[in-house]
């Protein structure tokens, strides 16, 4: 029999403004969550634009669309990104180049990642996807000049990062051509989808726009019911409902973000010098710990399925792309092609990290972690 989770993995926040602003769009005639929504995190982040999708994965794909991907196109992304990424891309029949990742960071290594543009100089290579493992951000001032460069554009995947800072301003506004937020996170399941597109370019939101709403077009001076089509677009809408619980959860988003740190705090103290147990580095003062990822130097699984067996719920991210199915098929690639990766993903391990998660929930993760790596050999 399956061991009940006590403490999970993750938990959604609920608070009282949800509970007002959801009650609002079930009671009110004249309702704009979604507008609100979209100004307010316009705002947040400090961007130009904001325009809400029915997902993360919408937004990304959306953003693919605002860029004019084409069949046969490049996109370059880190082999250690959730599957929704390279998809996106593939879902324009163009291609994803995957690169290995930083060791201590496990986001996209920038030294292989400039290597590669040098070396691909190409019309074809359009942009490069950008992912900010548990919002600890790459050195972005680098990565825009390479786009700069080398003419890519940056597509930033933010899923891990809502309320995440770079040199003190939220990603979002510091410089990309697109960034894409995900109000469920990948593993950290929200009770309602929602994502978000932001850009500071008049162009890119405006072709996003358009295209958001199956490239429909309507004359204000004409009857309602009257419109045209001048693209190929998509229906990427948020509903009322999900933008009325986000609103609320954009406004905690800060103050959950604190607790976040008090939380990594706590584990790192007690964690730290604990055999077979590796503790994330403490050097980016910036880190929110949307995720606390620690390594495993033996076995991670059955670390793991220990945990689990004491009630503790876990995560994983991510499992790298080259070692799936259709990516390692396509593209023929081998094991050992990204080795940081491959090292990485055989030894880390996600806990359970959420504001409303108690003290008591904290230590009591912490002491069936040691329990357990006193066992291993």
């Amino acid at each position: 029999m399956k061991q009940e989770i006590k403490i999970p993995f993750s938990k959604y926040e609920s608070n009282v403004g949800a509970h007002a602003n959801v009650s609002d769009v079930l009671d009110a005639d004249d309702i704009t969550q979604v507008a609100q929504l979209e100004e307010e995190f316009r705002e947040y982040v400090g961007a130009e634009h904001a325009l809400a999708t029915s997902h993360g994965t919408a937004a990304l794909h959306l953003a693919m669309l605002a860029l004019d991907l084409k069949r046969g196109d490049k996109v370059v992304c880190s082999v250690n990104a959730h599957p929704n990424v390279p998809e996106v891309v593939r879902h324009f029949d163009a291609e994803p180049v995957f690169i290995d990742i930083d060791a201590e960071t496990y986001n996209i290594d920038l030294d292989k990642l400039e290597n590669y543009l040098e070396d691909n100089k190409s019309k074809k290579l359009k942009a490069v996807i950008v992912s900010h493992i548990g919002g600890a951000c790459a050195d972005l001032e680098r990565v825009y000049k390479m786009a700069k460069i080398y003419d890519v554009k940056i597509v930033e995947d933010a899923s891990d990062a809502l309320g995440a800072t770079y040199k003190g301003e939220k990603i979002g506004a510091t410089g990309a051509d697109i960034v894409c937020f995900n109000f469920s996170p990948h593993l950290r399941k929200n009770i309602c989808n929602g994502g978000m597109l932001v850009t500071n370019s008049d162009t890119i939101i405006k072709r996003a726009r358009l295209l958001a709403n199956h490239a429909i077009e309507r004359d204000e001076d004409a009857l309602e019911y009257i419109y045209n089509v001048t693209d190929i677009g998509y229906d990427y809408s948020l509903s009322e409902l999900n933008a009325a619980y986000i609103r609320a959860q954009v406004k905690e988003q800060d103050k959950n973000i604190t607790r976040h740190r008090e939380i990594a705090k706590m584990y790192t103290t007690a964690l730290a010098g604990v055999e077979h147990i590796i503790v994330p580095s403490t050097e980016n003062a910036e880190h929110p710990y949307l995720l606390y990822i620690i390594k495993i130097d033996k076995n991670r699984d059955s670390f793991a399925v220990a945990l689990q067996e004491k009630g503790i719920g876990t995560g994983l991210h991510y499992i790298p792309l080259h070692l799936l199915s259709y990516y390692k098929t396509k593209y023929a690639l081998r094991v050992n092609d990204y080795p940081v990766a491959l090292r990485t993903y055989q030894q880390v391990l996600s806990l359970p990290i959420y504001a409303s998660m108690s003290d008591k929930d904290v230590k009591s993760v912490i002491d069936k972690v040691k329990k357990i790596a006193k066992t291993r050999v």
